[in-house]
């Protein structure tokens, strides 16, 4: 069998396991990329966050308050007009819901609707701001009747880092999961950011309407329930010998 022969039978083969890796990392989330961040988007009905650093639940909060209140967890909440810590549904916001036992962590919540205290956005003048203490690489929290035009931004000191909309989190979720607006189970997910470079100590809840509501917040220093640096770079790698093996082979033929 000649050189050319070997790299017909073997590139194939190469080909499908480093596709069959692609499908793995994708079925993850969605990575994207800035000039200042890489960051993983994923989220789930009924995820539950393990191993962060911090559980917020906003239980200290009072219901209706809208004025800056500083956390023991180190996490401070601040609002815009409209935006506060609410409990139970009106015709601007509804509770998010609890399932699979996803509220271990946060004391224990129930599932089935949240009769905690939780924040919302407002409108679309409002907003909900978590400023960290320190820098931070991970960020979960319960979002509710996820909607399309609900966009949650990251920022490194006055630096916008990276922004996602409602409409990728559906997307990442799959079908039947985080439906658009729904405000049953389904419509509920339990969304995690990983910043797997850069990092952020800011984060504001936006909505073009009403309205963005969340509760029970995980943070971390560190990615959490993510691939090692080195399982994703060795994908690069293995993607640009894919691409070199495949010029390789049009000289060889040419």
């Amino acid at each position: 069998m000649n050189s050319n022969a070997s790299i017909k039978l073997q590139t194939p083969r190469l080909l499908r396991s480093l596709l069959g890796a692609a499908m793995l990392v994708a079925g993850m989330g969605l990575v994207t990329t800035t000039a200042s961040a890489s960051v993983l988007l994923s989220g789930s009905v009924g995820g539950v966050p393990s191993g962060a650093d911090h559980y917020e639940t906003f239980d200290s909060i009072a219901d209706g308050t809208s004025t800056t209140t500083a956390l023991p967890s180190g996490l401070t909440v601040s609002f815009a007009p409209d935006g506060k810590a609410v409990q139970g549904t009106t015709g601007q916001y509804a509770a998010p819901v609890l399932s699979s036992g996803n509220g271990a962590n946060f004391g224990g919540q129930p599932d089935g609707t949240d009769t905690t205290t939780y924040l919302t956005s407002g409108g679309p003048n409002g907003s909900t701001t978590l400023t960290f203490a320190t820098a931070q690489r991970y960020l979960g929290l319960l979002w509710g009747s996820v909607d399309g035009y609900n966009n949650l931004e990251f920022f490194s000191g006055g630096t916008s880092v990276a922004s996602f909309w409602g409409a990728a989190v559906t997307a990442v979720a799959g079908a039947g999961n985080c439906v658009n607006g729904n405000q049953t189970t389904i419509g509920t997910c339990y969304v995690n950011i990983n910043f797997l470079q850069g990092s952020f100590d800011r984060v504001v809840a936006t909505s073009g309407s009403y309205a963005f509501e969340f509760d029970n917040v995980a943070f971390s220093s560190a990615p959490i329930g993510v691939p090692e640096p080195g399982i994703l770079g060795m994908f690069g790698v293995g993607l640009l010998l894919v691409g070199s093996t495949y010029r390789f082979k049009a000289r060889k033929q040419g």
